[in-house]
C-alpha cells in the first residue's frame, strides 16, 4: 500500500471516529456512516435506519431511500459493522447476518492506490 493509500484509511478511519463519537442513535436503530463517494451521493455523512435489518437487506433499503445508489455507488463499496468487514450476500436467503440496535454500519468506497 502506498502513501497516498495510507493516507486516505487514515483519515477514514479518524473521520469515523469523529461521527461514532457525535451522533447518537434513538432506541431501536442504527447508525450507518457514509465516506466519499457514499457522502456525495447521500449528500449526508449519515444516516439512522431502524434495527433490526438483515445485512442483506441493507443495499436495497438505501437504494429505496436515494434511487441509483445500488449501481453507482454501492456496487464497489466495502462495509462494516461495528468497525469489522462484512460480505454482502447476494441475496436475502444467503446470510443471517443481523444488523442490531445500536450497531454502526459504514459504507466505504474503494481506495485508490495512484
Amino acid at each position: 500500500m502506498n502513501k497516498n493509500s495510507m493516507y486516505y484509511l487514515n483519515h477514514i478511519a479518524s473521520a469515523l471516529m469523529v461521527v461514532m463519537i457525535s451522533a447518537k442513535v434513538p432506541a431501536g436503530h442504527f447508525k450507518i456512516l457514509y465516506f466519499a463517494s457514499a457522502a456525495s451521493y447521500t449528500s449526508k455523512d449519515y444516516d439512522v435506519l431502524p434495527a433490526p435489518l438483515p445485512i442483506a437487506e441493507l443495499f436495497r433499503t438505501l437504494e429505496e431511500r436515494y434511487a441509483g445508489m445500488e449501481s453507482k455507488v454501492l456496487g464497489s463499496c466495502l462495509v462494516t459493522v461495528n468497525l469489522v468487514y462484512v460480505d454482502m450476500p447476494e441475496n436475502a436467503d444467503e446470510s443471517e447476518f443481523v444488523i442490531k440496535d445500536g450497531d454502526e454500519v459504514a459504507i466505504i468506497p474503494p481506495v485508490s492506490s495512484g
